[in-house]
């Protein structure tokens, strides 16, 4: 099975509030680079694993992890939005064999998936339906969270079922490094907020508009450095990057959940999405990854970074 990986952070604030043109501008080249790579890998399917910011999935019924069989993008912060083309049959028979290797998953017929996942398609593919696609939902922002091991061997799981099929599959990665933007907590929150966190599906357009300006003024504040929001940690970002890079994955099993709070902030969780796809390559056996860009972007409340992996042999 030919097998290709794309990791890479994704942004609800470009186009919102953005830093310098430069800085812009390196993103896109390198997010050329990265559709480049997969135009010439051609793959017959994406599998991408991406978070949800209380958009798609709320603590109504909150999974630790969710296969899409179906699956819709809502379109927020101007991402793109529409029908994924999932294979149904496919994604339930990765249901059922990531179930058979004791990895607990849920399935859904009606997921919906926001900026997360919709942009990294967008960048990757220039839609959302240039080539068929398995969303993985991996919770990354509603306590409590699997651990990284766990989503570790999600992936391992995911990439064993695609490693006896002779499909071409693209594994991908959506999600910041050290970051924390303005996500609200259940926890001591208000009961409107908290009724929102737990039903809060379909909203209205004043209610998203809203909430995007609340985002954006987070931003503002952040990069003026009048924020109380967790600082970006370059330093976190590139252990961890390195940890990806060195082939030795079974290394992020010791980061604890409340670890990662601690040095990279409240959504830096998002890394399990970075975990869960290398070890899908990882299935597979040795594989060689690349760095291919990294900056910390205050303006995006991000750790900004893109990598990409192919197998040894």
């Amino acid at each position: 099975m030919p097998i290709h990986l794309e990791c890479l952070s994704h942004t609800p604030l470009h186009g919102y509030f953005d830093p310098s043109p430069e800085v812009v501008a390196e993103v896109e080249r390198v997010g050329r680079a990265a559709r480049a790579r997969v135009e010439a890998f051609a793959p017959d399917l994406i599998v991408a694993f991406a978070p949800d910011h209380y958009n798609g999935f709320f603590y109504d019924v909150m999974p630790p992890f969710c296969i899409g069989a179906r699956a819709e993008a809502i379109g927020d912060f101007k991402s793109m939005a529409g029908t994924l083309p999932v294979p149904e049959d496919l994604a339930q028979a990765l249901a059922q064999n990531v179930l058979a290797a004791d990895i607990d998953v849920a399935l859904s017929y009606r997921m919906q998936v926001d900026h997360g996942c919709a942009q990294a398609l967008e960048v990757l593919t220039g839609g959302l339906d240039r080539y068929p696609v398995i969303p993985v939902f991996i919770n990354s922002v509603a306590p409590p969270m699997a651990t990284l091991r766990r989503a570790r061997l999600l992936g391992d799981a995911i990439g064993r079922f695609f490693s006896r099929t002779d499909k071409r599959v693209l594994f991908v990665g959506s999600g910041g490094i050290s970051h924390e933007p303005p996500v609200p907590e259940l926890a001591g929150a208000l009961p409107e907020v908290q009724e929102r966190l737990i039903a809060g599906r379909n909203p209205t357009a004043e209610s998203r508009a809203a909430r995007q300006a609340r985002t954006v003024a987070a931003a503002k504040s952040f990069t003026a450095g009048d924020s109380h929001l967790h600082a970006l940690n370059p330093e976190w970002d590139r252990a961890f990057l390195a940890m990806l890079a060195s082939g030795e994955l079974t290394a992020v099993d010791g980061m604890t959940n409340d670890a990662i709070t601690r040095d990279g902030g409240k959504s830096a969780h998002e890394i399990r999405t970075w975990v869960a796809a290398f070890g899908a390559l990882a299935a597979s056996g040795p594989y060689r990854a690349s760095l291919d860009y990294y900056r910390a972007i205050p303006e995006w409340i991000a750790g900004f970074a893109t990598m990409h992996a192919t197998p040894v042999a």
